[in-house]
């Protein structure tokens, strides 16, 4: 059976309504299978006989809005994808060092393409640096960093998982 995650938009740890165990729930509700969250951070990996992240999408959004009053944007992707995105190497021979490189990953939902990102942390901040994207391109977008997914594909049992 396939596995995905889905990357949910505007979760965080201080929102009591969207915990960990709330979100497996839901997910478990649907008929998920091998649900975990990844992080505090909206990340939640499932097994799924679909083959549609679009229908898996909108159940998911569905399902948080009704059960949770929680309205957000989902966007899901399955373990293949990550892999390609991790295997296409976007931040060759760059380190990730939180005081100065911030490297990040920008899903977006209608064009299932993400934009990957070295953020100069000593001459800009990742709030401001996260409103701009948003300008751009909207809210149906979700932001991740490279340790992050990395984190994500080891819960799923990838073996290019950091």
């Amino acid at each position: 059976m396939p596995t995905y995650v889905a990357l949910l938009r505007g979760v965080m740890p201080t929102n009591p309504n969207v915990k960990s165990e709330k979100l497996k729930h839901v997910f478990e509700s649907l008929g998920f299978k091998r649900v975990a969250t990844v992080l505090a951070s909206g990340n939640v990996v499932f097994e799924s006989p679909s083959k549609s992240a679009t229908t898996l999408e909108t159940k998911i959004e569905r399902a948080l809005q009704d059960q949770l009053n929680f309205k957000t944007t989902a966007i899901v992707r399955s373990r293949e994808q990550l892999e390609r995105l991790v295997k296409s190497d976007p931040f060759r021979g760059v380190k990730s060092d939180e005081k100065t490189n911030y490297l990040i990953c920008t899903f977006f939902k209608d064009s299932r393409n993400e934009l990957c990102t070295v953020v100069d942390r000593t001459r800009d901040d990742t709030p401001g640096f996260m409103r701009r994207l948003e300008k751009a391109h909207g809210k149906e977008i979700t932001t991740r960093t490279w340790k992050t997914i990395g984190r994500i594909l080891k819960k799923m049992g990838s073996p290019l998982a950091e």
